[in-house]
């Protein structure tokens, strides 16, 4: 009996659109999957059993009778929490969006259904996406399914470890300073975030809106291209989303990196950078190299202004996205209150967790009369060097090779100082100051049998050739990594 569920998701595709398996069978086996393992892992926050079962069922009677489906025929997939669908909640895995229910789908779940993938339910993530561990969600934990005592990554640690652990074919996150990267290599998977601009962000709940991208988390690189290919292109909804075409990025995955020039930046490969990770990335290189890349030393000289940047930016935007969530439009609202401003206070002290807290307020310090020039303003001008600094190097080669983390996964609890898990996403941050798009795949693992990740980092609106790496990389690199020992 086949398990669907150790399927790609292009075999899925492939198979119910030749009618080799219905749909429903293919969603009862994620379901089923979902049930038996994520109690131990905790990924879904909700589960859409049979609303999936009819979406499901509904496909195959159009392909029964002869209709064509979408390029997603049958795909079971999960969304991060903080994408909005009219099917169940929407909660940003906060208390004060608790039971919200949103009155309309972002465009991304809009083109999914119309790509006739199969919505499974939303994931865990940090609360409003802040956070490097999924440790900041006010609904649950979510465990690695790697290695149970460690954290899958964040914040859509629930996408990379519904992927981790074979409970849904493509999950989709957001990234706003490496949220799908760096899950994505804690937990052996691929992980995309696309150039700011291809990708709609209407529907997706503001964090830092400068910064923040909608990108898809897979088993394989042939499958995050799949998902580009539908979620990509212009929205009249979105005025920063790109007027370019819609690429077919399969048609990129050639299996050879003859002439390109990858650069590997000095600044990255540094002292906090782990000597597990360090060798592994090494010799990811390598064989690039041996499939006829040529490999360049380049310098990205600003970069270690890029974690005090992001978080004097990403702060100021979310203390303004943030703003609205006051007890009067949406969600929780606090029912003990005197008056008007005791319920904003109220509602926003016992609504927003600890890490939502601290981030409003340094981003409203750092925007406030006096300190705007100081810090704000100055780090605008930070990230347009970080921005040339990549420009400079992208004149010298086509990409550009790092870790994705400094380490693997660590144990749950273990970084309580908030400055040490901010150094999580050293290396992913930049790319989101700069706009640019980025993936992180497997590399390897550690001693500790935890998953690494490689990052392969591309000019604007050139994911073609970061698919194409990547995929080059993948099929050539000779990965035994196998999966999770979940049963």
């Amino acid at each position: 009996m086949t398990a669907w569920h150790e399927k790609t998701a292009a075999q899925i595709r492939d198979a119910v659109a030749a009618g080799a398996v219905s749909a429903a069978e293919v969603t009862r086996s994620y379901l089923d999957r979902i049930e038996a393992v994520d109690g131990r892992i905790g990924a879904y926050t909700q589960v859409w059993r049979d609303e999936a079962l009819a979406q499901a069922e509904g496909l195959d009677q159009r392909i029964q009778a002869g209709e064509a489906v979408g390029p997603l025929a049958g795909v079971p997939i999960s969304l991060k929490e903080l994408i909005c669908t009219t099917r169940g909640f929407t909660t940003c895995s906060s208390r004060i969006l608790q039971g919200f229910q949103s009155p309309y789908n972002a465009t991304v779940t809009e083109k999914l259904i119309a790509a006739d993938a199969i919505l499974l339910g939303k994931v865990n993530m940090d609360e409003f996406a802040m956070g490097s561990s999924t440790e900041n969600s006010a609904v649950q934990k979510t465990a690695n399914p790697w290695n149970l005592k460690c954290v899958p990554g964040g914040s859509s640690g629930g996408s990379a470890a519904s992927i981790a652990s074979a409970t849904s074919a493509i999950s989709f996150g957001s990234d706003t300073g490496g949220s799908i990267r760096q899950p994505a290599a804690f937990c052996g998977c691929v992980g995309l975030k696309p150039t700011y601009g291809r990708v709609s962000r209407y529907g997706l709940v503001a964090f830092a809106s400068s910064l923040d991208q909608i990108g898809p988390l897979s088993r394989d690189v042939t499958d995050a291209a799949l998902a580009m290919n539908v979620i990509c292109g212009k929205d009249p909804m979105d005025a920063t989303s790109a007027d370019l075409p819609v690429e077919d990025f399969t048609r990129a995955l050639t299996g050879d990196v003859k002439g390109l020039r990858i650069g590997l930046p000095k600044e990255y490969f540094i002292d906090a950078l782990g000597s597990e990770v360090r060798a592994l990335v090494e010799a990811s290189a390598e064989v690039l190299r041996e499939q006829g890349a040529e490999i360049v030393e380049v310098s990205l000289p600003h970069t270690d202004y890029a974690v005090a940047v992001y978080y004097i930016v990403a702060p100021a935007e979310a203390s303004a996205n943030l703003a609205r969530f006051d007890g009067v439009r949406y969600g929780f609202r606090h029912s003990d209150a005197g008056n008007v401003t005791e319920m904003y206070v109220k509602t926003k002290s016992e609504g927003f967790g600890p890490e939502v807290q601290r981030r409003i307020m340094l981003g409203t310090y750092v925007l406030s009369s006096g300190y705007y020039d100081a810090y704000y303003l100055k780090a605008q001008k930070v990230r347009t060097l970080i921005k040339q600094d990549f420009d400079r190097a992208f004149a010298e080669c086509d990409l550009i090779l790092t870790p994705t983390a400094p380490t693997p996964a660590f144990e749950m609890g273990a970084k309580s100082d908030p400055l040490e898990m901010y150094l999580n996403d050293i290396f992913t941050i930049s790319t989101n100051l700069a706009g640019i798009p980025a993936i992180s795949i497997p590399c390897g693992l550690s001693a500790t049998g935890l998953p690494v990740g490689l990052q392969l980092i591309g000019k604007a609106f050139d994911e073609a050739t970061v698919l194409r790496a990547a995929h080059c990389y993948e099929q050539h690199a000779g990965l035994q990594m196998g999966a999770p020992a979940l049963g």
